[in-house]
């Protein structure tokens, strides 16, 4: 679990429980205990999760201000995977609030059990109209609770795509027949980007390795797929069932991240204009980045750098998704000129610039300036195995090995095979 967003609120563990303790009417802004409950994630403490059951005993669930309060406390406990708490939280599965019900479902799922009554309570709420099914499905299958089966099959032909897919991936799961598991990687082409994101989720939780090339032509952000190839790499190797080497290419191909690698599920109708095509850059859905990206080096070779240095001055540098695609085009591109640019990104420790840190140093690769190369190397001492094997590939692009030596005894096993591998 990744826990560098939750801290940005500077309260003490003292401070956040006297606000959760203090009656919503009494705050200055409502908002307050929200953030109180959202901290406590910080503090693994008998008394934070005394204090978060606290706050969804003495909400009124019949007042919005108060649901919010009561949903946010039961993800921080279930992201504290606080067990004491699974009373409190399993009573939430009754609420009317399907917000609630949603965020105490995954939290049981996080907190773990093997209670089979509280299991076929989820279960029962695949019978209860309006709720969030996916997550129920999602949470059921990971408690490997085969008794759900035939409450889960009905949703195998859900309108609803991801509600469709965890069915489909569950029912094979439980089942040990695949046969269907072609109608989930199917929806890793769909229009809907929640779709491809949530299949994607069911292919990782199914160890379908047969799908990982489908998975690295994903139309999302790599953040998803990187992800996806880890955990399957993660969970194949140990057991034999694939190897690194057969993984290798494609996970090589999502870090390089070209749009010509890219399965593109839009198309424009005309060619379009050079600002809109930058404009596609911020899109959350990126499967349109990729088809801007794509459009900017098929036709707008020649204005693209210009263009792209002026929306990061504009934007970009504060936009994490635009600011990716910026730092990635500028290596395609070739623009030398955009080196400092790119030293300077590739050393942005800003926690939701990540993935542009691996962008630069896939842009330094391409740009062939051997001043890079000390760059690359100081980003071999990170934790961020992404951005090491990105570094890696940079650096074996500008025709040095000594990352390589560098990394032959890292902690991680991933990094190792990379770093003796003969590719």
């Amino acid at each position: 679990m990744d826990k560098r967003f939750f801290k940005i609120f500077g309260l003490t563990e003292a401070q956040a429980i006297a606000i959760i303790d203090t009656p919503l009417e009494q705050l200055e802004d409502p908002t307050d205990k929200y953030i109180a409950v959202s901290h406590l994630i910080n503090f693994p403490t008998e008394q934070s999760i005394a204090a978060l059951v606290r706050a969804i005993e003495t909400s009124n669930p019949a007042e919005l201000d108060h649901r919010i309060v009561r949903r946010k406390a039961v993800e921080s406990l279930g992201r504290l995977q606080a067990k004491s708490a699974l009373p409190v939280i399993r009573q939430c599965l009754k609420d009317d609030d399907i917000y609630t019900v949603e965020n105490s479902v995954w939290a049981i799922g996080e907190i773990g059990t093997k209670d089979s009554e509280i299991l076929e309570e989820v279960s029962q709420l695949l019978d209860k109209p309006g709720q969030i099914y996916r997550v129920i499905i999602h949470m059921l299958a990971n408690a490997d609770y085969k008794s759900a089966l035939e409450r889960v099959q009905k949703f195998t032909q859900a309108e609803d795509e991801p509600t469709r897919s965890a069915a489909i991936a569950t029912v094979c799961r439980f089942t040990g027949d695949y046969s269907q598991i072609t109608e989930v990687i199917a929806l890793l082409q769909s229009p809907n980007v929640n779709a491809r994101r949530g299949c994607i989720q069911d292919l990782i939780d199914s160890h379908y390795y047969k799908a990982i090339p489908q998975i690295a032509r994903c139309p999302v952000s790599l953040v998803f797929r990187l992800r996806a190839l880890r955990m399957l790499l993660d969970a194949g190797v140990p057991t034999g069932e694939i190897t690194f080497a057969e993984v290798q290419p494609y996970l090589e191909q999502v870090l390089y991240d070209h749009p010509n690698d890219i399965d593109l599920v839009h198309e424009y109708d005309v060619t379009p204009l050079l600002n809109f095509v930058i404009d596609e850059l911020y899109q959350t859905d990126f499967g349109r980045c990729y088809l801007a990206t794509k459009t900017l080096l098929d036709i707008y070779l020649q204005e693209a750098p210009q263009a792209l240095l002026a929306t990061y001055m504009d934007k970009a540098y504060n936009d994490y998704g635009g600011h990716y695609h910026v730092m990635k085009l500028l290596g395609w591109l070739k623009y030398t000129s955009g080196y400092d640019l790119l030293v300077e990104n590739l050393h942005n420790r800003e926690p939701q610039f990540q993935k542009s840190r691996t962008a630069c140093a896939i842009a330094l690769g391409e740009l062939g300036d051997p001043r890079a190369v000390t760059e690359l190397k100081t980003c071999l001492s990170t934790p961020i195995w992404d951005l090491k094997y990105a570094c890696l590939l940079a650096l074996d692009r500008l025709g040095d090995s000594s990352g390589r030596e560098m990394c032959a005894t890292d902690a991680d096993w991933l990094i190792r095979a990379k770093a003796t591998s003969n590719n």
